[in-house]
């Protein structure tokens, strides 16, 4: 689908994770749907050790978008990938699907599943909107970030706002996305809006990883969500900002960048009384747009 429509002129996330996640993605081994907090939730749990490592998809996006990811992180420690309510083959839940909602399950999910923290988060696109969510409401659970093109909390203000998106995308929206994700989608400048009145994850390893190639593009809605992915690293003290040379579709795409920031961290994590080496080296291109 995205070789047949131009969508280059309208890089916001949202609209590219919906894109993408109605595309095929690999099969992941171990996934099960079993019940935790009560609701039937699809996820895999793989590997050992500490710290977990947690992953968080995109707007309507699966597990499986993590394909690639998820074998190579669970050779070093735990991992834990899930498909949020309404997703896949996971119970929709009632009520609000906002930030704080999102979080609350999430974190009921990794005790029940048996999963102590703290974590390292790693959430893509909107996923990495409730990641940054979660680490700013319970910072004493999170031990470090890796950001993977991740929605910003003003993603739909501005220039980004709906009412700015062209009719037809606000169609497909409207034809292609399920009730929870629709959901998730109307709650996000809620959800941005009590990020940010937040303070900040200081003292933990992130790392940011965002696209290079969307940079290109010139449209206004395309500088402004290109303004705004900029702009994500100055949400995070001390985070570290790679741009990968990718479109938004990173873990599909690049998927060895993504392998190669949680490794930065558990690396940074292991040797914290020490210096940390670098370790994102040669999977990444960093060249700023």
């Amino acid at each position: 689908m995205l070789n047949t429509i131009r969508l280059a002129d309208w890089r916001l996330p949202v609209v590219f994770c919906l894109f993408l996640a109605l595309s095929g993605c690999a099969s992941i081994s171990g996934v099960t749907t079993s019940s935790l907090d009560g609701r039937k939730v699809e996820h895999v749990v793989a590997g050992q050790g500490t710290p977990v490592v947690v992953f968080e998809n995109g707007l309507g996006g699966r597990l499986q978008w993590w394909a690639e990811v998820v074998p190579a992180i669970a050779q070093e420690t735990t991992i834990f990938a899930y498909n949020r309510a309404g997703t896949g083959s996971s119970t929709e839940a009632s009520g609000p699907r906002d930030g704080e909602a999102i979080t609350e399950e999430l974190r009921r999910n990794l005790l029940d599943a048996g999963l102590a923290p703290p974590y390292v988060l790693v959430g893509h696109s909107l996923g990495g909107l409730y990641m940054q969510f979660y680490a700013r409401r319970y910072p004493h659970e999170v031990a470090g970030q890796v950001l993977v093109d991740s929605t910003h909390p003003e993603q739909l203000k501005g220039a980004g706002a709906k009412e700015n998106w062209p009719t037809w995308i606000r169609l497909l929206f409207d034809l292609s996305l399920s009730s929870a994700a629709s959901k998730e989608l109307e709650a996000l400048p809620a959800t941005g809006a009590a990020l940010l009145a937040l303070p900040p994850l200081t003292g933990k390893p992130v790392v940011v990883l965002s696209a290079q190639k969307p940079m290109s593009e010139t449209s206004e809605l395309a500088r402004d969500a290109n303004a705004k992915r900029s702009d994500i690293a100055r949400l995070h003290p001390g985070a570290k900002q790679v741009w990968v040379d990718s479109g938004h579709a990173i873990p599909l795409e690049k998927p060895d960048a993504v392998i190669a920031a949680i490794h930065e961290v558990l690396l940074s994590l292991q040797t914290a009384k020490s210096p940390p080496p670098s370790a994102l080296g040669s999977a990444i291109t960093k060249t700023q747009p």
